[in-house]
């Protein structure tokens, strides 16, 4: 188990274009995770944009306000955009894959909101692992590899995390898809 101050390193060495994974057992491993990441953009000035399922959104919002983070006062500076997971995946799934070009048109308007006065930008994503927990391999990963591209080019500091009960079957092949088109995995206890 890392202590507090190993992962407050880790997520101070993040860098731009940083596309990172966790797969995770339980919700605690992956809520310290998304704590650090979140609080650590916060703290060092940066924007954060959350695409988050509303259970994890809240425990989040709890753990960063009981660490004295003012998230109204970051949300209406555009440093803090919280959105729903399922709410923002219907913006640019057809018929069930993600259509690049409405894609590319939501997270550009959600990107230039946050990185407005020149602020560095990192997000965190749920929406992945909703698409690989309704069976939609092929979507998640090519998801997967449009985020990615966004990374490259604008220098986005990407955080994915997926339950490890969503693989299911043939678990090492998939893990394997999963983390080949991440720059770093973090581990999940």
């Amino acid at each position: 188990m890392s202590s507090t101050a190993d992962v407050q390193v880790f997520w101070g060495e993040l860098a731009p274009c940083d596309h990172l994974v966790q797969i995770y057992s339980d919700d605690a491993a992956f809520l310290d995770a998304l704590e650090g990441f979140v609080a650590g953009g916060l703290r060092g000035g940066e924007a954060v944009i959350l695409i988050v399922t509303r259970p994890h959104r809240l425990a989040l919002e709890a753990r960063l306000s009981a660490h004295g983070l003012d998230l109204p006062a970051a949300r209406s500076q555009g440093r803090y955009i919280p959105l729903d997971a399922e709410k923002t995946l219907r913006k640019f799934m057809v018929r069930g894959w993600p259509d690049e070009e409405l894609f590319e048109a939501v997270v550009a308007g959600l990107l230039e909101r946050a990185a407005a006065g020149g602020r560095r930008v990192r997000a965190f994503g749920e929406m992945v692992a909703l698409l690989w927990a309704n069976g939609q391999t092929g979507a998640t990963v090519r998801l997967e590899h449009l985020w990615h591209r966004i990374c490259e080019r604008d220098g986005l500091s990407l955080f994915c995390a997926y339950p490890r009960s969503g693989f299911t079957q043939d678990a090492e092949s998939s893990l394997r898809e999963i983390c080949e088109v991440h720059t770093r995995v973090i581990p999940g206890r």
